[in-house]
């Protein structure tokens, strides 16, 4: 399937199925870790919620989490100001939580003994929950943005970046994210922090010439993938 061409000929479910197929073959003698990276608003979550979906039907364990629950408290993420892409950037999410509680859980020297979340974001409740233990043949699937920076790339066994157009994203954001406050307050967030604090991403990361797996995400019923990086 991923021979690096554009794949615009087959259905969603022939992508998910095969993606699923793909991860499936892997043979690792701990858990495969997947990251599922993307802007806000690229569809990481429905993409990684469905290709869970399909890959639990082979009877796998999947163990879904989001990098929105291990979010650093306000205090922390708005300390630069609540428009700094700065702060979302550096300041935005607890990468050590992140490693401590679940990452390395999974590694192959790891207990196998995780939590998928610290946070419930975004009503900034901090949790305790109480840790569960992952089948050594389990597949985590771990969606969110700023996956391939440094302190998480070494633990991804696939890295698969979702491709979607900003503006695009953004109209995603006006219809479904109003946590964040009215329809003028959402588009600033996004413009001034979060497809700001992208830009220091890509500039300084490139996670796109890192990722396994590109898909582009922009028609939600019409994934395509676009590229395959080569080893």
């Amino acid at each position: 399937m991923y021979n690096g061409k554009r794949e615009s000929l087959i259905s969603k479910k022939e992508l998910l199925d095969n993606l699923a197929q793909y991860i499936l073959d892997i043979k690792l003698n701990h858990p495969i870790k997947v990251g599922i990276d993307g802007i806000a608003g690229s569809g990481k979550t429905c993409f990684a919620n469905e290709l869970a979906d399909v890959i639990q039907d082979s009877g796998r364990e999947v163990i879904i989490a989001t990098i929105d629950d291990f979010h650093n408290p306000k205090e922390i993420r708005h300390k630069k100001g609540r428009y700094s892409a700065e702060g979302y950037y550096y300041d935005a999410f607890n990468y050590h939580a992140v490693i401590k509680y679940l990452l390395a859980q999974l590694e192959p020297n790891g207990s196998l003994q995780y939590k998928r979340a610290i946070i419930n974001f975004p009503d900034e409740t901090a949790l305790d929950l109480p840790y569960k233990i992952a089948e050594s043949n389990a597949i985590a699937i771990i969606e969110g943005v700023f996956l391939f920076r440094p302190e998480l790339r070494k633990y991804w066994n696939l890295k698969i970046f979702i491709e979607s157009d900003s503006n695009i994203a953004l109209q995603r954001a006006l219809q479904r994210d109003d946590y964040l406050g009215d329809k003028t307050k959402i588009k600033r967030i996004y413009q001034e922090r979060y497809n700001q604090a992208q830009q220091i991403y890509f500039n300084s990361v490139h996670p796109k010439e890192l990722a396994d797996i590109i898909i582009d995400n922009n028609d939600f019923e019409n994934p395509v993938v676009v590229k395959k990086i080569q080893s």
